[in-house]
């Protein structure tokens, strides 16, 4: 597979073939742009640097003045600018890096609307375990170190966070996430845009329903309903929450 060499243009022959190899390079691989410039847009970023899959035009973020930089690349405007990269610049995907579950499941509807032609596309880390019967959704990210087992299922926009497990025959609904160090066991379904925070564990056969929050190092032991925030050792459910509340 061809790597990337950056060097600077000096205007010498050698570094007319490098600009050579770069564009032959950025030829061959998927042109994408990334949705969002977090702290997690870098991770995703870094993870499509070193899997040398996709090229990364820029970045849209209606937070970010187009013509910046974020994450290292250039910022290309908002979300209305879309459709006319999609021609311009010929853009083959997407991927819409947020980190809080409900925001990054909007904004995939809003980026869907604004360009209906473009695909969304998972970004896998070459760090990673991903069983061959394993299915993961469009949209989808999954960290250095993850685990996904057997038969297991990634739903579109979710994310499986440095270092977290899927075991097999396992659910992670739309939109939901899993942060780092959460080991979920098998036969667990976790409902679309809910979150298990850092180093969570899930117990075999479990359900969680959707737009929940689990607390940072609980033990999820029994079932856990819709709309609720549950902590704790085991964990319990403290209180109600409402969809698209902050978590994060």
């Amino acid at each position: 597979m061809l790597g990337v060499v950056y060097e600077r243009d000096t205007g010498h022959e050698h570094d007319s073939r490098s600009r050579l190899r770069v564009l032959m390079t950025e030829r061959r691989r998927h042109r994408i742009v990334l949705v969002g410039a977090s702290g997690h847009a870098s991770v995703v970023a870094d993870a499509i640097e070193r899997a040398e899959r996709h090229w990364i035009v820029g970045v849209i973020d209606h937070h970010q003045t187009p013509g910046s930089e974020a994450c290292g690349y250039p910022v290309l405007g908002d979300e209305r600018v879309l459709a006319g990269l999609v021609a311009k610049q010929h853009i083959d995907g997407v991927i819409v890096c947020i980190g809080d579950n409900a925001t990054r499941w909007r904004v995939s509807r809003k980026v869907a609307a604004a360009a209906p032609t473009l695909a969304f596309v998972s970004i896998v880390h070459p760090f990673t375990s991903v069983a061959s019967s394993a299915k993961i959704g469009p949209g989808a990210f999954i960290g250095p170190g993850a685990v996904i087992a057997p038969r297991a299922v990634v739903g579109a926009h979710a994310v499986v966070n440095t270092g977290a497990t899927l075991d097999h025959d396992s659910v992670l609904g739309e939109g939901a996430s899993l942060a780092p160090g959460v080991a979920v066991g098998g036969n667990v379904t976790i409902g679309d845009v809910s979150a298990v925070s850092i180093g969570a564990s899930v117990s075999h056969g479990i359900t969680i329903g959707a737009h929940s929050v689990i607390g940072a190092g609980a033990i999820v032991l029994s079932d856990l309903p819709d709309h609720c925030i549950a902590y704790g050792v085991p964990a319990r459910v403290v209180r109600s929450r409402g969809e698209g509340e902050r978590y994060l």
